[in-house]
């Protein structure tokens, strides 16, 4: 039987530290939602979106984790968005100005709990426990 070089043998070892550099970034990125205005996030998203394929265990569960929260985010913060432009129309009866301030509270804890959120996450790649 021939022995078959170190560099051809087929490894069954499982790197589970495959794509934890691109989870790390992409938490980061996403850490820095509130001083961008948002807009890191979106490089975020698509460093997750890129690296997930070859990340294997707890570092693409994060991924995958990373990508549910930004799309959950999304779409509080698109009704939010609906919610404040139609206040915004209704501020010149005066009715709409308190729910123009609600909604705009609303929209920034929706921002300070996606940043909480992901220092969370972050945390726990760090310690290699799955989101």
């Amino acid at each position: 039987m021939t022995d078959l070089p170190p560099s051809s043998r087929p490894s069954f070892q499982s790197n589970d530290s495959e794509g934890k550099p691109a989870a790390l970034i992409a938490w980061g990125l996403y850490l820095l939602s509130l001083p961008s205005a948002n807009t890191l996030v979106l490089v975020g998203l698509v460093v997750a979106y890129a690296t997930r394929g070859s990340a294997t265990g707890v570092a693409r569960q994060h991924l995958d984790a990373q990508i549910a929260l930004f799309w959950q985010t999304v779409w509080w913060t698109v009704a939010l968005w609906i919610l404040i432009a139609v206040s915004l129309v209704f501020s010149f009866v005066l009715i709409g100005i308190p729910f123009l301030i609600l909604f705009v509270i609303l929209w920034f804890l929706v921002t300070v709990w996606f940043t909480v959120k992901s220092v969370l996450g972050l945390l726990n790649l760090l310690q290699d426990r799955p989101a």
